[in-house]
């Protein structure tokens, strides 16, 4: 399958660019990137072409990778679900709900295949965990805790991201927590709450279906010492810790792309689809409504 990446940021740079040129059944056909010097290094780098113009990119390919801010993403992988590309896109799917149901409803009319990227649900040792949760009953509640220190000064190629700076830990590792509960604990009925706490910290409460309730802290500005991600489920089972998994990010890149593939060929969504990318989106916006009320 002939594949093209939209966009030439670190993330495009440093994972998806590597995993598309190394996934053996794909043919990394070119870049596009809102600047086009930095698409031309990229392709140069990997063998492959720049595309000055995103349209002839999306005629030249069956698939495309996205490696851009929310809002961009969204906009452009409606556009390439209706030139019939399958999309490997990246999380959050979208900031508003709007943006996230045009890719959703894009996705369905042109019947091509979706994968959100959730980096926990395509590393084999939390996958592995999540679905021996999910398979279990009674799960009394959660908690999940997934604090980063990109804005310390320790020189992240992430920090200076526009998006990032303005959206948050709410919506920059928010859709890591909710992907590995939501699949475990059932969708949420509401967020019961939303407080903020320093810097860019946010604390939410959140119902689920099955009856369990989880706490779920998120944050940008943690102190370096202090940063890291935990999951911890309590109920009858007892006490269960996500487990730490311990590779990069390409080798779960290559997995997402192998399950774009099952899911292209077979015509079955995958669980992490753009309908599953809308409904984190949804929660996100209605616990960022609570915020800006004061709730």
């Amino acid at each position: 399958m002939r594949i093209g990446l939209l966009g030439t940021g670190p993330w495009a740079d440093m994972a998806h660019a590597p995993a598309l040129s190394g996934h053996g059944a794909l043919e990394f056909t070119g870049v596009w990137g809102r600047r086009p010097d930095a698409a031309k290094a990229l392709a140069d780098r990997h063998g492959t072409r720049a595309y000055d113009d995103v349209d002839a990119l999306l005629a030249d390919v069956e698939a495309v990778a996205v490696a851009l801010p929310p809002s961009v993403q969204a906009e452009l992988a409606v556009r390439a679900a209706r030139a019939g590309c399958h999309l490997l896109l990246d999380k959050p799917l979208a900031t508003t709900v709007a943006q996230g149901r045009a890719v959703v409803d894009a996705v369905r009319a042109a019947g091509v295949a979706s994968v959100v990227f959730f980096t926990a649900r395509f590393q084999p040792e939390t996958e592995a965990w999540i679905a021996g949760q999910a398979a279990r009953d009674g799960w009394f509640t959660a908690r999940a805790q997934w604090l980063g220190a990109l804005f310390d000064g320790g020189g992240s190629p992430f920090a200076a991201s526009p998006w990032r700076r303005e959206k948050g830990a709410l919506w920059d590792v928010g859709p890591h927590a909710l992907s590995v509960l939501l699949p475990v604990l059932g969708d949420t009925g509401r967020v019961s709450a939303a407080v903020p706490g320093p810097g860019d910290t946010v604390h939410l409460v959140l119902e689920h279906a099955g009856g369990a309730s989880s706490t779920v802290t998120l944050s940008l500005t943690a102190p370096p010492a202090a940063a890291g991600a935990a999951v911890e489920l309590r109920g009858r089972a007892g006490v269960t810790l996500l487990p730490e998994a311990a590779e990069g990010p390409v080798p779960a890149l290559l997995r997402a792309l192998d399950a774009l593939l099952a899911s292209a060929a077979g015509g079955r969504p995958h669980p992490c689809d753009a309908a599953f990318g809308l409904r984190v989106t949804e929660i996100l916006a209605e616990a960022e409504a609570l915020l800006n009320d004061g709730r």
